[in-house]
């Protein structure tokens, strides 16, 4: 296979958590979302101590929609600067990889938007 896989980690407020997913996955910016445990993060902001329950989402992408899954998260988010991370997958079992770069659409012109 050679597209490369991606595992993007966005923190977002539980109660547009699996919209997030639904929305993401729908326009096949990611294959696959994951919805962890809610999580209490603690954080400054805004020169402020803060704190919030959030829920972690996990998505699966491929290296080349990343970037536009990175850009629809920040879109989408109710926050003005989510957490967005991304790390390279360094291996994983061959058919999940190739199902994951098939279900990811990398050409905007072929996504649909939810």
């Amino acid at each position: 296979m050679s597209e490369k896989i991606v595992l993007l980690l966005c923190n977002a407020p539980t109660a547009c958590a699996a919209d997030l997913a639904r929305a993401v996955v729908g326009e096949r910016l990611a294959a696959c979302v994951n919805l962890l445990p809610e999580v209490q993060s603690v954080y400054h902001w805004q020169g402020q101590l803060e704190e919030a329950r959030e829920t972690p989402l996990l998505c699966k992408t491929t290296a080349s929609a990343a970037p536009a899954l990175m850009a629809r998260l920040a879109q989408l988010h109710p926050y003005d600067v989510p957490e967005i991370l991304s790390w390279p997958i360094a291996d994983g079992l061959p058919s999940y990889l190739s199902w994951v770069a098939g279900e990811v659409i990398s050409s905007p012109c072929e996504r649909k938007t939810v």
